[in-house]
Order: structure tokens, then sequence, then C-alpha cells
């Protein structure tokens, strides 16, 4: 039974939301603006449309209290950078001359300046602006963005709690600033940020806020005791801070291990931690150090990472522990809901039997309400709702749609040979030299060309019976020469034909393969205004048919130069897809896997010399604890070997990783044992190169040259400098030239300048090579 005190107390609440509106209008708002189509005083009233239809969405769905200041037009990392007055030199003309266009310069760059490095949020596929420090780093408090969201909220009658990125998050995530030593430790500057974190807490207190919400995710990982003494340091000078709000510390994404004896015992209001699977060791951990007596407890039992249901009694048993273990326990999701898309119930087209399986951050915000409800007033109060959830698990767990003997009994036959290549990297390079003729410094793409308007108008018209597939068909055998005669022109050395016919790097394979189901309006910001819909991986995995194999041989028979067959690799396969909860992951890797090997294998026999399986992924997936890395990292290069390892010696496979910290996994790349690695590289300035060279990776590789994901064209000279610099690390011999990732998000304009300086800037430095060997 609980008591009235305890039905009182109970809050239902969330971290975050999706950001981009049920028909993605802020993206179209967003990119309006960059086109001059929408004004700026359009885009932010946009902006503040969605953010009230986010909140009411909530309070209407009985959320005691909205999350504020998470809403960003491009990403909170970078707005916690404007809000502790860390923007570069190089862009504080621009945001003071306009602090909109200033942001996104920060965000995208320009022509005459580069942006801030962009990687990946921890272990997921959103990607984050990193903030860049130095001893001259100068931090002071702006607190206008947060402040104004807070009162927006505040106006429309709801209890609103302001969401920030954390201080020792904000530092551990931050990157020396260009031209500052490698080994400067932002950490360093926490004595200069801590007061200015005091003064945007005392603003939004007199702004009404009575909690703020201090997302600290860095803790979950692998921390010295110095930075864990920072952390306690931390929370102690904030905690003591006076005229401050409540102040609630919050961890997601896995267990907090140590930090949480720092934080328990840190003079804070509460703590939100993460009580889903991954990060179950929290709840044993919270008993051990002896709970948080007087202190709020918001507890993560629904996961806000994935679409399944959630499993109510499971969550109220948890639940139900935790009530002993801190003075107050609110009900919430496990991180932020930016991770998953708005509404299941706008799924009309999906098979009711599988969407009844799915909540996404509507639905998820029901059961946090439904638990909450239940915590507070006993089961009895949510019978109905606990009954349906049973029926709706149980339809899942006994579906015919999740199990395929034939591809269960193919998984248990692999082998350890099927994972090894005939011959090794030393024997099969002189193969691929010899059948492939290519020069020194061979230039290259990564893959996917300018996804026109054209193209999603065919695709639209295709949808709406416009065009039949025959007239469809034509249009992208038209897209198809005109990309290949392009390169040809240009003088790229190892083709591609561009992938028109793709509407996703995922989203296409799996739209072909038994057991996963594609959705229409499951939308999920991956950066910026880039939205991917990532498919649903609910059963067995096969392939029927080839998938990729008529669009490439149609592409090589346009010309005599080797045309990469390009598909996406296993990790990459289920990283970037919404993957299942009843198996381990590695079994889910190794079905994939043996439908890539499957094509892998076709494309050869078709002709296809240059194979390119891609896995930008693999570090993105690598767990967040260090002992959690080894069996990881064995069934993930297991199964891209498995994927590969079919070919003949001459066949040359290719791998490709974009923004992520390669450094952390420089042998599991070893281990992949790919022909030539392409890698994102120029953003970074050619670290990822240097890693290499530490590493002694003896195969080849193609550090980029330009930053895809930014308008500015690179010049000829500065592709050739990185180009020097990448040399400095890598021999000639094993050194190619590409873009940082494919080409799907750019313009055709940019595309041909920034093609034609990369291929000039590899003739120039093949003519300095030629000359110095001369």
């Amino acid at each position: 039974m609980t008591t009235e005190s305890t039905a009182a107390a109970v809050r239902a609440t969330v971290y975050g939301y999706p950001r981009q509106g049920q028909n993605r209008e802020l993206k179209k708002a967003i990119e309006g603006y960059w086109k001059g189509r929408v004004t700026a005083d359009a885009l932010r009233a946009t902006a503040a449309d969605l953010r009230r239809s986010n909140w009411h969405q909530l309070a209407d769905a009985g959320v005691h209290e909205v999350p504020t200041g998470d809403f960003s037009y491009y990403d909170h990392v970078l707005d916690t950078s404007l809000m502790v007055g860390a923007i570069p030199a190089r862009h504080r003309a621009a945001v003071d001359a306009d602090p909109l266009e200033g942001y996104f310069a920060m965000a995208r760059g320009t022509q005459d300046i580069a942006p801030l490095e962009m990687t990946k949020w921890f272990d997921t596929n959103y990607h984050y602006l990193v903030p860049e420090l130095g001893p001259d780093t100068v931090f002071t408090a702006d607190s206008t963005k947060q402040v104004a969201e807070l009162t927006e909220a505040l106006a429309l009658g709801l209890t609103a709690r302001p969401v920030l990125v954390g201080p020792l998050t904000y530092l551990l995530l931050a990157k020396p600033a260009p031209g500052v030593a490698a080994d400067f430790d932002p950490l360093t500057l926490l004595d200069r940020l801590l007061p200015v974190y005091a003064e945007v807490l005392a603003d939004l207190r007199a702004a009404g806020a009575e909690w703020v919400q201090l997302d600290e995710p860095a803790l979950v990982q692998d921390r010295t005791p110095a930075e864990l003494n920072a952390a306690a340091r931390v929370y102690r000078d904030l905690g003591a801070a006076g005229d401050r709000p409540k102040l609630l510390v919050a961890s997601y994404f896995d267990r907090l291990g140590d930090a949480l004896h720092v934080l328990a015992a840190a003079p804070v209001d509460g703590l939100a931690l993460d009580f889903t699977e991954r990060a179950a060791a929290n709840l044993d951990d919270l008993a051990t150090v002896g709970g948080l007596p007087g202190k709020r407890l918001v507890a993560g039992v629904v996961n806000g990472r994935n679409i399944w249901i959630n499993d109510h009694q499971k969550s109220l048993a948890t639940l139900a522990t935790l009530l002993g273990l801190a003075d107050r326990v609110d009900v919430a999701t496990s991180c932020s809901l930016l991770h998953v898309p708005l509404d299941a119930d706008a799924e009309a087209d999906l098979d009711p039997e599988v969407r009844r399986w799915l909540a996404f951050a509507r639905q998820k915000t029901t059961e946090v309400v439904t638990l909450a409800h239940g915590l507070a007033h006993g089961t009895d109060a949510i019978a109905t709702e606990l009954a349906a959830n049973r029926a709706d698990l149980a339809s899942r767990a006994d579906s015919a749609l999740t199990r395929d003997p034939a591809v269960r009994a193919r998984t248990a036959a692999i082998t350890d040979a099927d994972g090894r290549r005939s011959q090794p990297y030393t024997e099969r390079t002189a193969a691929q030299r010899a059948h492939l003729g290519l020069p020194v410094l061979p230039t290259t793409t990564i893959g996917s060309f300018p996804q026109t308007d054209e193209l999603r108008v065919a695709r639209a018209d295709l949808r709406a019976g416009r065009i039949d597939t025959a007239g469809y068909e034509e249009r992208i055998k038209d897209e198809i020469r005109e990309v290949v005669s392009y390169q040809e022109k240009t003088g790229i050395d190892v083709l591609v034909h561009g992938e028109p016919e793709r509407n996703d790097m995922v989203q296409y394979f799996a739209e072909q393969l038994t057991g996963y189901v594609a959705t229409q309006h499951g939308w999920v910001q991956s950066y910026g205004t880039r939205y991917v819909r990532p498919p649903v991986l609910a059963g067995d995995i096969s392939r029927p048919e080839p998938m990729t194999v008529r669009w490439t041989t149609y592409a090589q028979a346009q010309t005599s130069k080797p045309v990469k067959g390009m598909l996406t690799g296993p990790v990459t396969m289920l990283a970037w897809s919404f993957v299942r909860d009843d198996q381990p992951l590695g079994d889910t890797a190794r079905q994939v896997a043996l439908a890539l090997r499957d094509e892998v294998n076709d494309l050869e026999a078709a002709g296809t010399s240059v194979i390119q399986v891609d896995e930008p992924a693999l570090r993105e997936t690598l767990p967040l604890r260090a002992a959690d890395h080894a069996a990881y990292l064995a069934w993930a290069t297991e199964s891209f070997r498995l994927s590969t390892s079919g070919v003949r010696p001459d066949t040359q496979i290719h791998t490709h990783m974009c923004y992520a910290e390669f450094g952390d996994i420089v042998q599991a790349i070893d281990d992949l044992d790919a022909d030539v690695i392409s890698l994102e590289a120029a953003r970074s300035h050619m670290q990822v190169a240097g890693e290499l060279a530490a590493h002694g990776y003896p195969r080849e590789a193609g550090p980029g040259v330009w930053d895809i994901h930014s308008p500015r064209v690179p010049s000829t000279a500065e592709a050739a400098a990185l180009l020097r610099k990448g040399l400095e690390a890598i021999p000639a011999e094993r050194l190619w030239v590409n873009p940082d990732c494919g080409l799907k998000t750019r313009a055709w304009p940019e595309t041909r300048a920034s093609l034609e300086n990369l291929v000039a800037a590899a003739r120039e430095v093949r003519t300095e090579l030629a000359a110095d060997n001369g």
C-alpha cells in the first residue's frame, strides 16, 4: 500500500523531448532561414510554437514537471558554449554582429571560417559540437535562452524544470582549441567555469525555477580519482551557492559506479538515475551507499533510447524497492526522449501486431504517467493498463515474426574460418594493386552524391502513382550516368554510382531484409537539421534477393574505371536501427553479417572489384565502461569479417568511419582486416592519421581532406596541406584521398568545386612526391 504522503510526492517527468515537430517543422524553418526564404523572426516564432506544443503534449498526458532549455536550433552542447561564453575567437565577430548567424556559423562554418568539430554524444547517433577551450579561455554567463524558455513555460501555468549540461560533463567533452597544446586539460578551467554556472543558476532562480537539472552523463564512464574529486568539488561549490534553485543532478546511459558515492554525498537536492537494463547496477549500488536520505530520486525506469513498450510489472518492482531509498521517488524516462521518434500512433501503415509493441516519445510519456499513478495509488489503480501491457508483451514474445528457424540454424553453423580472408593482407595487397592499377594517392569518394530535389520528387511521384516503376528507374539511370560521367571528367580514380536510389544508408537495406520494419514518420535528430528514420529490427534477418548488384553493375558498365560496391556494415545496421532487445546484440549482428556476406559475394561474382562495407558506428556503439569493451569488440569485428571474408584476394575491401574518437578503437580497426579504411579527419585536423601511425596500422587509409558537414568549399591549397600532414603519418603508397563522409547532404555546386579541388590537391602532391623521388 502507498500512503497519502507518497501519493502526493510522486511526480511524472521526462528529461527532454523531440525538437523537430510532428512534420519536422523545425528542420524546414531552419533550412528555409539558411536559404533566405524564412526570416529570423519567423524562425523564432516556429521554434516558440514547437516548444509550446511539446509542453502542452506533456502536460496533457499527465506529466507534472516539464523540462525547459532542452530545445535547440542545432545542438544543446553548442547552446551551452553560448551560455558560458566559450566562443572561439574566429567566431566572435559573427556572434557579436548577429547572434543567430554567429550561432549557425559555429555549427556549420562559413566559406572563410571553419566550424566547431562535431562528434557523437556518448554511444548514441546524436552528434554534438565539441567545445574548444584553452588556457586563455574566459567564461561569461549568458542565461538569456534558458531564462526565456523557462519564462515561456511558467506563463502557460506549467511546473517547469530547466535542464542544463552540467559543468563537469561540459569540460570533459571539450578539446584543446586549435593552436593550443594537445595535452591541455580543459578540466583545469573548472574554477573559472563554476562561478558562471552559479550565476546562471541564480538567474533561473530569480526567474521562478524551483528545480534545475544538471546533466552529468560523463560520470557513467570510467573516471580517474582526480575527475571524481572534481565532481565532488563542483557539487560542493554549487550546492553551497546562495540564492540557488534546488539542484537535480542527472546521469544516464549506464551505471554511475564510483561516481554514485560522490553524488550521494554531495550537498545537492536530488539525483536522477537510469534504472534500465544497461544501468541496472545502479539499484544495488544505491542501496550500498545507504540510499538518498533527505533527497529526491528521479527514477529512469522507461527506456528513453529504444522504442519497445515498457514492462510495467518489472518497473513497478524496481520503483517499489526505490521507495525505501530516498525521501521522495519520481518516475521518468531513462534519458531525454530526443533519441526516439515522436508518435507511434502516426504509423498507420505498420502491421497492427507490430505497432502494439512500440512506444515512441508520446507513448513513453504515457507509460511514465501510468507508472507514477500506480506507484502513488497502488496497482489496482492501473489494473486495466497492466493487463493491456501484459497482453502486448506476450504478443511480441509469442509472435512468429520474431523467429526464423532457417536463419538461426545458419547462424549456429558459423565457423572461425568463415571470418578469415583466404590470404593475409601483405599478399592480398599485391594482387589488388596489380588488378586495379591505381596511381599513388588514389582518389575516391565515400559513396553518396547529392540527393537532389529532382530525386526526391521522383520518389514522391512513385509513391503517389504519378510515375510507374519503369519511369522511376529511368530517372535513377539518368542520375547514375551523370554521376559516373562527372567523376570520370574530374579525374577521380575509384568511382561510385552515387546511390540515387537510396533514401538512407540503413533504411534502404532494412526495407529489403526480412526481420526489419520501416516507419513513415519515425524521424530522429542525428545532427542539426539532419533527421533519420531508424528502422525497427523486430525479427530474424535474412536477404531474400540481391539488394545492390543491379545498380552497381549498371554503373560499372558506363566506365572502365573501378566502381565501388557500397554496403552498410552489420554494426551500423544495428546501431542506426531500433534494435531488438530480446536476444544478445552479437547474435543479431551475425544474422545481419550473413545477409551482407551473400550480397558481397554476389557483387564480386557480377564483376565488382572494390567493395566498401561502411561501419561508422563501430566507435559509437563502444560501451561506456572499459570493462565491457572486449566482449563488444569481439562480436563487432567478427561480424564485419564474416560479411567480407568470402571474396578473392584481388577483391579490395574498404570500410568507412566518421565523426567519432577513433583513437579508442585503433586495434579494433586493425582487427576488421579491411584493405582500405576512409575516416573523417578534416575537422579534427588529421588527428586520426597520427593515431593510426602510433598503432602501427599496416593497411591503406584515407583520412578525409574535405569536411562535408559544412557548406564551405576547401581550396586546393587547404586540401593539399591536409594531405601533406597525412603523409607525415602514413606512407604515400598506403594513403588515399577522399572527403570525410558521403555527399548526400551537399548541393551540386559545392560538391563539384570541392571535388575538383580535392583531385587537384592529389595531383599537386603526387608531383611533389615524384620530384622528391626523382
